[in-house]
């Protein structure tokens, strides 16, 4: 039999093409979602806690969705083709958020939050979103993991985003970045 002909040599040469892109987009670079948004307004001198708050967390809201339009995300979706052809795969990732106080000496408040997404949540996408397209359903679920997320890392650097408005560490250039980062997991034990 010759070269074109050999059906396992065909499957063979697919298989490594797939695992060549696979590796190519296992780099960081392409295994991020980002969203930064900065604010160089400063409140005002007699701005209430609740104001300054609010202000933060609109700037978290921002770098959100940058992060959910972001270009960065559809090809995170795209690979969902594997998961979603072969049922025992899943995979794993974080939600940062991270709050940067531009003017001032205190360190940046950070909140991270773990998420999977396992074959049933694609599953899940593809019963609301009434497609059979591995990448629409994955940027369904990627945005819903990011939503979640950013509500659960929010929650966690709350007392420090209030300690660092007691220490006024708000007034002046503040910044948020919010990322979803997004890595292979492995089969589905």
């Amino acid at each position: 039999m010759s070269y074109r002909t050999t059906p396992d040599r065909i499957l063979e040469n697919i298989d490594r093409a797939r695992t060549r892109d696979m590796e190519r987009a296992l780099s960081l670079n392409d295994r991020q979602a980002r969203g930064r948004e900065m604010d160089t307004e400063i409140p005002d001198g007699d701005a209430t806690t609740p104001e300054r708050m609010r202000r933060l967390f609109a700037l978290i809201e921002s770098g959100y969705q940058r992060a959910a339009q972001s270009a960065e995300i559809s090809p995170l979706a795209a690979r969902f083709r594997a998961i979603g052809d072969i049922s025992h795969q899943m995979a794993r990732g974080d939600v940062s958020v991270s709050v940067q106080y531009l003017d001032h000496d205190r360190h940046d408040d950070i909140g991270v939050v773990p998420f999977e997404v396992t074959p049933r949540h694609l599953e899940e996408a593809k019963k609301e979103s009434r497609t059979s397209r591995p990448d629409v359903n994955a940027t369904r679920v990627l945005r819903l993991k990011l939503r979640n997320g950013v509500l659960a890392a929010y929650k966690k650097i709350d007392p420090r985003l209030r300690d660092a408005l007691k220490e006024r560490a708000d007034i002046g250039h503040v910044a948020a970045e919010v990322t979803l980062d997004l890595r292979p997991g492995g089969p589905v034990p």
